[in-house]
């Protein structure tokens, strides 16, 4: 039976990648899963037995599941009155059962990307919550409702303006007392929001950057 002779040279060269390619490739691995792992993180904020909880999760939680989320999110717990005033560049998930944190977290602060999930069956009074800079909002109303999540999109001209409080959207809370069906309109060139939006005169005591011109949605 006649033996087989050794590979030859170069398909020994092929099969056997030099030290500098596995380093390469092993580089780009862990680039590539670092990039992959923080571009799923968002960022979750509840409230639970008067405990507030901001946690970094790598991927969505099922609403109002508290449990879930601070078994696989990183979660520290924060005093209400404590929370520094942030911008959240990327999604922010907020579970709540009343408006009376809402408005400590998310008046005037800048979110891109907001899903507000109620997790009681409490019923909303008529107040305005305002977000600036505001692109997408999702609203989840499964523990009153079991009428799907709802989601709205906020066109705008690219993300010069976005930045900062020139977009303004004024969220009524009472949405959430019925099934949902998300509507919106927008006003360009507002000059006051106190005088062009006399029921949103209250928001006069939040330090509001001062621009030319407002474009404000009110979502309802």
């Amino acid at each position: 039976m006649k033996q087989q002779g050794p590979a030859s040279p170069h398909w020994t060269s092929m099969a056997r990648p030099s030290r500098s390619c596995l380093l390469l490739l092993s580089a780009l691995g862990i680039f590539a899963l670092d990039c992959f792992t923080k571009g799923q993180n968002s960022t979750l904020i509840f409230t639970k037995e008067n405990t507030t909880r901001n946690c970094s999760c790598p991927a969505d939680i099922r609403d109002c599941d508290y449990s879930l989320a601070n078994l696989i999110c990183s979660c520290k717990t924060v005093l209400p009155f404590a929370m520094e005033p942030t911008s959240y560049h990327s999604h922010l998930t907020i579970w709540f059962t009343d408006t009376s944190a809402l408005g400590r977290l998310l008046n005037f602060t800048l979110v891109r990307d907001l899903k507000l999930s109620l997790c009681s069956s409490n019923i909303l009074p008529t107040e305005y919550l305002a977000v600036c800079g505001l692109k997408r909002l999702r609203v989840s109303t499964e523990a009153k409702h079991s009428s799907p999540e709802q989601s709205l999109l906020i066109h705008g001209g690219g993300d010069k303006g976005w930045q900062n409080c020139m977009f303004i959207s004024f969220l009524d809370m009472a949405l959430f007392n019925r099934d949902l069906s998300l509507r919106s309109y927008s006003v360009e060139n507002i000059s006051s929001i106190a005088s062009d939006f006399p029921d949103f005169s209250y928001f006069k005591t939040f330090p509001v950057p001062s621009h030319g011109s407002y474009i404000v949605t009110v979502i309802y």
